[in-house]
């Protein structure tokens, strides 16, 4: 029984620790939009450094968008938070919001 427990400790601290580490990769990055392609599905974003995407530099970058429906909440000009991923065919906004 105590083999169990245990094991079923170690299962918890290794997903705690992995999921803590998920969050943490996935802070808000602040930017401009400069250009919005829909038809592409693309957003050009201005923005400071982006340390979850390994950026330590601030940069002008054209992003793939998970989905197009984002592109129709913001224009050109607008300041925005969002959060990217790598994959292999480039950088994807997941998640973005006009900022506040």
């Amino acid at each position: 029984m105590n083999r169990i427990i245990r094991i079923t400790a170690a299962l918890a601290l290794t997903l705690g620790v992995a999921t803590g580490a998920l969050a943490a990769g996935a802070a808000p990055i602040s930017g401009e939009v400069k250009k919005i392609d829909e038809g592409a599905g693309k957003i050009t974003l201005k923005h400071g450094p982006a340390k979850s995407l390994g950026m330590e530099e601030p940069m002008t970058m054209v992003y793939r968008v998970k989905d197009t429906a984002m592109l129709k909440q913001v224009k050109v000009g607008d300041k925005v938070t969002f959060e990217a991923e790598e994959a292999a065919s480039g950088y994807t906004v997941t998640k973005m919001e006009k900022a506040k």
